[in-house]
């Protein structure tokens, strides 16, 4: 049967469409790409950034830039990402914070949900549940055994309110019916300074954060919220090993580019970061900081955003959590 002329039309249009998809695909990039990071120099996602910056640029033998673009809790440069032209040239590393921000502050001037499009999940980074040298706590059941005789009697420390370690703790809180009190500092590193001291009981805090105050033997581990142990510390127990099931907590780490920017600019960038991941010097940098690397498609990324935003509205929400 013979297509109508409307049919025809239509026909035509999605295969032009797929032609100047194509196109544009192989033309990409035509001028140097930046990576925004919305974080200061120093730490994952800046190493990660500039991984991607030196192996993007050695595959498309084009120049790819490094800007780091830190505050407001990372909407400085996350904001300048999403006005950001939508042809490619202008990616964002994302985070934790990406999926929680949006619960957390007010009037925020992007739309996270519609301002942009999932590139690929790079990888995920497990919380840990730590004490100092000198606690009496040997494990998580003897955390929360002590949590519930007594309610918001124990401390744990955080990066600040709304933070990943902050949100983390109140989401193991719910998960196990207890109460503890937080003692909020600005950053990992002036928190995990005074847990070693042992100014307070306990923190759940990333792997890389946590892993020189451990080696130092000022730090203890506990259990790592993650599914399976990490081989960095293969004799900590995993949060269910430790009696505590389903409770699996990450900072996650991917790249996005700004709505609209055509799907086959989409593919190739995660084809090409898909590919980075199988690089050497890739594999050794995450695996010396303790993150464990996914890849995959777009779609995978976006349906793992969604998940985390659900998530983490729900427990702003029952915990009443506020960042003033």
């Amino acid at each position: 049967m013979l297509a109508t002329p409307r049919k025809a039309l239509q026909m035509l249009a999605v295969l032009a469409a797929c032609g100047i998809g194509a196109a544009q695909a192989q033309e990409y990039p035509t001028k140097p790409v930046r990576i925004v990071v919305p974080y200061p120099a120093g730490g994952f996602n800046d190493t990660l950034g500039r991984l991607a910056a030196k192996h993007l640029g050695d595959y498309w033998k084009k120049p790819v830039i490094v800007d780091n673009k830190p505050g407001a809790g990372t909407m400085i440069g996350t904001k300048e990402v999403a006005g950001a032209a939508p042809d490619g040239h202008t990616i964002l590393v994302v985070q934790f914070p990406y999926a929680a921000n949006p619960w957390l502050y007010k009037n925020i001037a992007y739309d996270t949900q519609k301002a942009f499009a999932p590139v690929m999940l790079a990888g995920r980074s497990p919380m840990l549940l730590v004490t100092h040298a000198q606690s009496p706590y040997r494990s998580a059941q003897d955390v929360l055994a002590a949590a519930r005789a007594r309610p918001n009697a124990l401390t744990y420390g955080s990066s600040g309110a709304g933070s990943s370690n902050h949100l983390a703790m109140a989401l193991l809180e719910s998960a196990t019916g207890t109460q503890m009190r937080q003692v909020p500092y600005k950053g990992s590193t002036p928190m995990l300074t005074d847990l070693a001291g042992g100014q307070f009981d306990v923190a759940l805090d990333l792997l890389p954060h946590a892993m020189p105050f451990m080696h130092s033997g000022r730090v203890r581990p506990l259990a790592i919220a993650a599914p399976k142990r990490s081989p960095l510390l293969p004799d900590v127990p995993t949060a269910a090993e430790a009696g505590i099931a389903g409770y699996e907590v990450s900072s996650w780490h991917g790249f996005v580019v700004p709505s609209g920017t055509p799907k086959a600019i989409v593919d190739k960038l995660n084809t090409d970061l898909n590919r980075m991941l199988h690089e050497e010097e890739v594999k050794k940098a995450f695996a010396a900081q303790g993150v464990v690397p996914d890849g995959g498609t777009p779609a995978q990324f976006r349906s793992f955003i969604d998940g985390q935003m659900a998530l983490w509205k729900k427990v702003v929400s029952d915990r009443n959590i506020t960042v003033d």
